[in-house]
């Protein structure tokens, strides 16, 4: 599972083969220059959901309710609608067992839900400690991820969570496991493109497997170095008139026009 923000990272998404392609409102701090995640709308959402679902071909398309986008039964379901109506084939949400009412609701009304527990961006903003350290905290997790499945959950995202507790998660319940920053035990794992991309930062969590930032940056030196040296364009860049024409064009110049 990946994070994903536009049509050409979910082509290449998609004909990689990666499972479940992901429109997180991580795109509201790796995309849009946001604060927080808290500050992603719905509108923000649907415009990246809809040129997301024009790549995705064979994955499965899931999507991020934003901040209060599922404070009630009623919100949540006409919100997870609308992003169906976009193509998205499930969506996600955070919270604990307070969220149970409404995985309740969006299950019953036939919406696929992955849960998300743990470290919640929007719950908890930017400062992501590691949870489930202490037998009240790990007990708590556990009962929270059984309650969330038994309420319609097809999939739980577990983030920032101490590997032996997401290890007892997954062999617990008879729905898959996502981890990041979870351990090695989850049934699978999700990484924001742009960390695995190296945009931005690095993260103990994530892996490097590109260095996007120094790449861009050369390319970038290279076009403005190019352009004012002006060795770029090249004839190889440039259309030409056809010489008879051009004579044409040169005559009529002259005449006055």
């Amino acid at each position: 599972m990946l994070t994903c923000y536009d049509y050409p990272t979910a082509c290449l998404q998609d004909a990689a083969g990666i499972d479940i392609v992901f429109v997180g409102d991580s795109l509201g701090t790796n995309i849009l220059g946001y604060s927080s995640e808290v500050e992603v709308t719905m509108a923000d959402m649907r415009h990246h959901l809809k040129a997301v679902h024009r790549g995705v071909t064979n994955a499965y398309l899931l999507v991020d309710m934003p901040y209060a986008a599922d404070k009630d039964a009623k919100h949540a379901v006409a919100n997870a609608n609308l992003f169906l109506s976009d193509g998205a084939d499930g969506v996600k949400l955070e919270g604990g067992i307070e969220k149970v009412p409404i995985v309740t609701a969006l299950t019953e009304h036939g919406i696929e839900v992955c849960a998300h527990i743990g470290h919640n961006p929007q719950i908890h903003g930017t400062k992501a400690a590691t949870h489930g350290k202490t037998f009240s905290k790990a007990k708590r997790l556990i009962e929270t991820a059984s309650a969330l499945t038994d309420a319609g959950a097809k999939l739980i995202v577990l983030e920032k969570i101490t590997e032996e507790v997401s290890q007892i998660i997954t062999e617990t319940l008879n729905i898959p496991t996502i981890g990041i920053g979870a351990g090695r035990f989850c049934d699978g794992q999700v990484l924001v493109i742009n960390d695995v991309l190296g945009i931005g930062p690095p993260f103990k969590h994530a892996k490097r497997y590109q260095n996007y930032n120094d790449l861009t940056f050369e390319a970038i030196r290279g076009y403005q170095e190019e352009v004012e040296n002006g060795t770029f364009p090249t004839d190889a860049n440039v259309s030409h008139i056809p010489a008879d024409k051009l004579v044409r064009v040169q005559k009529w110049m002259k005449s006055g026009r």
